[in-house]
């Protein structure tokens, strides 16, 4: 089972991670707003956990932002925050479950796995722009009807920008979906894999998908 964790205190995130880790979960961590909007946004994880005070921003508006970029696990908030009108702030920020500071490691657990239980909403399987079909579980690509092969890494490059059609994806935002947290997103390694792509989906057609916005990033779109 896979969790991300986004927390800014060390010391408690070092100790929710390593009980976690021991229970046979696995862990990602992150500890700010930002970092953690973008692997939530990037990455599957079976229940996100959130603390609500985070560097550059709060739990409850990261958790609204990352419902409307369309993530479905459930969220739990931790907070040292106990009054009612915080808990229900947070549910009605789109949150799951919310467990106030300080916890009994066992019920955290414990209420991670019923989070887990829980049935998910389900991401789409087949995203479909102009004439193209992107099946992102069968890893299947068409455009006009025609069967188009791709490499896993153009096929992961291709995923993320139909995943957030419409929308101006930048480098870092790519490379961490493309490649993992070593990589360095300002070698030339993104233009050469976008040019692959590029002559599969949009040569030999009228319409142009794959758009460069010079100094901000990509976008997947008419």
């Amino acid at each position: 089972m896979r969790i991300l964790l986004v927390e800014d205190d060390v010391q408690l995130a070092d100790a929710i991670a390593q009980g976690l880790s021991e229970e046979g979960f696995d862990v990602a961590r992150e500890a700010s707003y930002e970092e953690g909007r973008l692997r939530a946004v990037l990455g599957t994880f079976d229940v996100i956990v959130l603390d609500v005070m985070l560097p550059g921003g709060d739990g409850f508006t990261l958790c609204r932002e990352i419902r409307k970029r369309g993530v479905g696990a459930p969220v739990m908030m931790l907070t040292a925050r106990d009054h009612v009108k915080d808990r229900v702030h947070g549910l009605d920020s789109g949150a799951d479950d919310y467990l106030t500071k300080p916890f009994a490691f066992e019920e955290l657990v414990a209420r991670i796995r019923a989070l887990a239980r829980r049935p998910r909403t389900p991401q789409p399987e087949t995203v479909v722009i102009a004439d193209l079909e992107v099946d992102i579980r069968a890893h299947r690509v068409r455009r006009a009807g025609k069967e188009i092969e791709l490499t896993a890494k153009e096929f992961s490059l291709l995923e993320i920008l139909a995943r957030r059609r419409n929308e101006v994806l930048d480098r870092a935002t790519i490379s961490a979906h493309v490649w993992d947290d070593n990589h360095d997103p300002f070698t030339n390694v993104l233009e050469v894999l976008v040019r692959r792509l590029r002559r599969k989906i949009d040569d030999g057609f009228a319409v142009k998908l794959i758009h460069t916005f010079r100094g901000a990033g990509y976008r997947l779109g008419e």
